[in-house]
C-alpha cells in the first residue's frame, strides 16, 4: 500500500502538483509584478540608468524557484506520504510499519531523482513564462491582467505536457 503511494507522490504528483501550484500563485505574482513595472515605464528608467532589466528582475526570479520548487516538493511528497500513513493506519488497519517498511524496501534513489529532476525544469519553465509575459505587457492595468491570465494558462499547459516527455526521459535512465 504504502509503495505505490509513495512512488506517485515522489515521481508524479508531488512535482506535478506544486509546480502547478507555484505556477499559478508565483508565475501570476512574477508577471504582475513585472508588468506593472513595464506599464509604469520603470523597466525603461532602468535601462537609461544602464541596469540590464534581465540581470536585476529576470534571474533573481529564476533562482528563487530553482531553490524554492525542489523544496517544496520535498515538502509535498513528505506531507503526502504522511496522509497516506494516517489513512492507511486508522481507516484501513494497515499497520504503520508495514507501510512504511514497504516503502523503503520498494522505493529506490531513481525514483526520487526523478521527482526532484522535473521540479528544476518546471522551475525553469514557470520563471521564463512569468518574465517574458511581464516584460511584453501593454495596454495599462489591463493588458497586466491579462498577461497574468496567459502566464497562468501556458505554464500549466507546459507542466502538464513537459511532465510527460520529462517521465518518459528519466523512465529511460
Amino acid at each position: 500500500a504504502g509503495r505505490i503511494l509513495a512512488l506517485s507522490m515522489l515521481r508524479e504528483m508531488g512535482p506535478v502538483l506544486t509546480a502547478l501550484m507555484i505556477g499559478g500563485r508565483v508565475g501570476a505574482g512574477i508577471t504582475a509584478e513585472i508588468g506593472s513595472m513595464k506599464v509604469t515605464e520603470q523597466i525603461d528608467a532602468m535601462r537609461s540608468l544602464g541596469i540590464n532589466p534581465i540581470q536585476k528582475l529576470v534571474l533573481p526570479r529564476l533562482l528563487a524557484l530553482f531553490v524554492m520548487l525542489p523544496l517544496l516538493t520535498v515538502l509535498a511528497d513528505f506531507v503526502g506520504i504522511l496522509g497516506g500513513l494516517f489513512i492507511s493506519t486508522m481507516e484501513l488497519d494497515i499497520p504503520a510499519d508495514f507501510y512504511l517498511t514497504s516503502i523503503v524496501q520498494f522505493i529506490k534513489f531513481q525514483d526520487l531523482f526523478s521527482g526532484l529532476g522535473k521540479t528544476f525544469f518546471f522551475a525553469f519553465f514557470i520563471a521564463i513564462i512569468a518574465c517574458h509575459n511581464g516584460l511584453q505587457v501593454s495596454g495599462g492595468a489591463d493588458g497586466v491582467g491579462r498577461a497574468t491570465t496567459q502566464t497562468v494558462v501556458t505554464s500549466s499547459i507546459t507542466i502538464l505536457v513537459s511532465d510527460f516527455f520529462l517521465t518518459k526521459l528519466f523512465l529511460q535512465l
